[in-house]
């Protein structure tokens, strides 16, 4: 259990250094997405 709760203190702190990289990330991949509908229309 306490193992466990060590990992997820460790998980948290990764997404709260590297939350703005996943933003950035999942800007990217949704610009991509709306681009590749609008030429396929």
């Amino acid at each position: 259990m306490h193992t466990l709760e060590n990992s997820y203190r460790g998980l948290s702190l990764v997404m709260a250094l590297n939350w703005d990289r996943f933003l950035f990330i999942g800007t990217i991949a949704c610009a991509l997405a709306a681009g590749a509908y609008l030429g396929s229309l």
